[in-house]
């Protein structure tokens, strides 16, 4: 795919805190917070946004690192380049205050930038809720997120934090455990489900870290777990990215299929019940 000139997508920023981030938001209705794996807002995450926007859903990608719209695809951007380009962003990542990458029992700070962003898109655009998808180091976000009640549909894509570098980490998620004794409540008094996608093989999501999120959660954690050979063949990593570069967009197509489970979660959490919720209040944000 070549670079994406963003167009179709509406560019301000949000702060809080003193934080200031560029936000892409496309679409009406209620609002799912989209956060991009490494490295960062590709053409294929922006594909995966309009498929938000197209059941009736407004897409928000805050930008938390790289380039928007920039094509990371070596077969399109080159070998030499696009992995330039993905060793710059996982850098920055892991050289960040914002980004916890090792610890285990920790929320990573950011999180509480992007509960404030939700916030603010719940009351613009109305609705019961906000949903969530996190992808690679992003996954775990939308877990720790939904300690805000707002936070009604969280979706963990192939959530790579901790880097499972030792077996405890393996089997853990990056969520303190105040986060995620508030999730559990809400997963046992109002029914949050919390769902998550992974290849089997992918040892970046190990399969403890899954085992992990079971114990945890019971029955509201649904696990979308998928075997090597229903990857994107054309695709040069190893199979990971289950909603963007290892998709299969085809009916039939295991990947398809859960891609299809993601936005029957926001149709049921957030646009079956759109009727029932309070109208949305204007709200601005300011230009980029």
């Amino acid at each position: 795919m070549a670079d994406h000139d963003l167009t179709g997508f509406d560019r301000s920023t949000f702060t809080h805190d003193g934080a200031t981030r560029r936000i892409l938001r496309r679409g009406t209705g209620p609002a799912v917070i989209v956060m991009a794996e490494i490295p960062g807002i590709t053409p294929k995450v922006l594909a995966f946004a309009e498929r938000v926007t197209a059941i009736g859903c407004t897409a928000v990608l805050p930008v938390l690192f790289g380039t928007p719209g920039r094509d990371a695809d070596p077969a399109s951007a080159g070998r030499l380049k696009a992995g330039l380009y993905t060793a710059s962003s996982m850098w920055k990542v892991c050289v960040s205050r914002e980004f916890t990458v090792l610890a285990t029992g920790k929320t990573s700070p950011v999180v509480t930038w992007l509960r404030a962003l939700a916030a603010h898109e719940h009351e613009r655009c109305g609705g019961p809720g906000v949903g969530a998808v996190g992808m690679c180091l992003t996954g775990g976000f939308a877990l720790a997120m939904a300690a805000d009640e707002r936070l009604v549909a969280p979706v963990l894509s192939q959530p790579s934090l901790p880097l499972p570098v030792t077996r405890s980490r393996a089997a853990r998620i990056d969520i303190s455990a105040e986060d995620l004794a508030a999730v559990q409540g809400r997963c046992e008094r109002a029914g949050l489900g919390v769902m998550g996608l992974r290849f089997r093989s992918d040892r970046l999501v190990p399969g403890d870290r899954f085992a992990f999120l079971r114990r945890q959660l019971g029955a509201a954690f649904t696990a979308v777990e998928l075997d090597d050979d229903a990857a994107n063949p054309d695709a040069v990593m190893p199979p990971h990215s289950v909603l963007t570069e290892h998709l299969v967009d085809e009916p039939g197509q295991p990947t398809r299929a859960a891609l299809d489970e993601v936005l029957d979660l926001f149709r049921t959490r957030l646009l079956d019940q759109h009727h029932d919720a309070p109208e949305p209040t204007p709200a601005t944000a300011e230009d980029a």
